[in-house]
């Protein structure tokens, strides 16, 4: 990330962090990643040159931002969905502030039906930042939706482990898929679907 558009990000993520400190309802926030998350999550785009990326939870578009901009770097595009459409409304404005408009498209709607009508292994890297009740549900479309040697990546799962217990058992229990946690942020879990998987 060059540095006018990283400096634009840091500027986003303090924002956010000051206007979710003077909110207590949870869905009042923005609740970004952190930025060594958001920074690992660009690196993993390019590391794997993935191209076709799906978010799932844009909220204000810090981590869009991180995602589009590895996403020019491999030529790819983002797609990233919210539910609610103020929040995709900041995230596309943010977007064009950095310059990644034409990176990302952005929908409001529910990530449960982005999946239903996302193509077998349409998706060479996901971004899984939602409402976390609802992963349990979302998991036979995603190991169906995952390309081979495509990433998913998880937030939020080591400070919310008690809520995500359902759907991690049935990650773990995915043959294609290996997986581990990185120490970084909230918890980041990386799986990654076996290239030899059969679709």
């Amino acid at each position: 990330m060059n540095e006018a558009r990283r400096r634009l990000a840091d500027e986003l993520y303090a924002r956010s962090k000051e206007h979710d400190e003077s909110r207590s309802d949870r869905l009042e926030r923005f609740r970004n990643v952190e930025p060594p998350t958001a920074e690992l999550l660009g690196v993993l785009i390019r590391a794997t040159g993935a191209r076709r990326i799906l978010e799932l939870g844009t909220s204000n578009g810090y981590s869009t931002i991180w995602l589009a901009d590895a996403a020019e770097a491999t030529g790819g595009t983002v797609i990233s969905v919210d539910v609610d459409g103020g929040r995709t409304g900041l995230a596309l404005e943010n977007l064009r502030r950095a310059g990644l408009a034409e990176r990302a498209e952005l929908r409001t709607e529910d990530a449960a039906e982005t999946l239903a009508r996302s193509a077998d292994a349409e998706w060479e890297f996901v971004f899984l930042d939602a409402e976390r009740p609802a992963y349990p549900g979302y998991v036979p479309a995603l190991v169906r939706t995952l390309a081979p040697g495509a990433v998913l990546a998880v937030d939020n799962v080591r400070s919310h482990e008690h809520e995500l217990v359902e759907f991690t058992s049935l990650i773990e229990a995915e043959a294609a898929l290996t997986h581990t946690v990185v120490p970084v942020g909230a918890g980041l879990r990386l799986a990654v679907m076996d290239r030899q998987s059969p679709r």
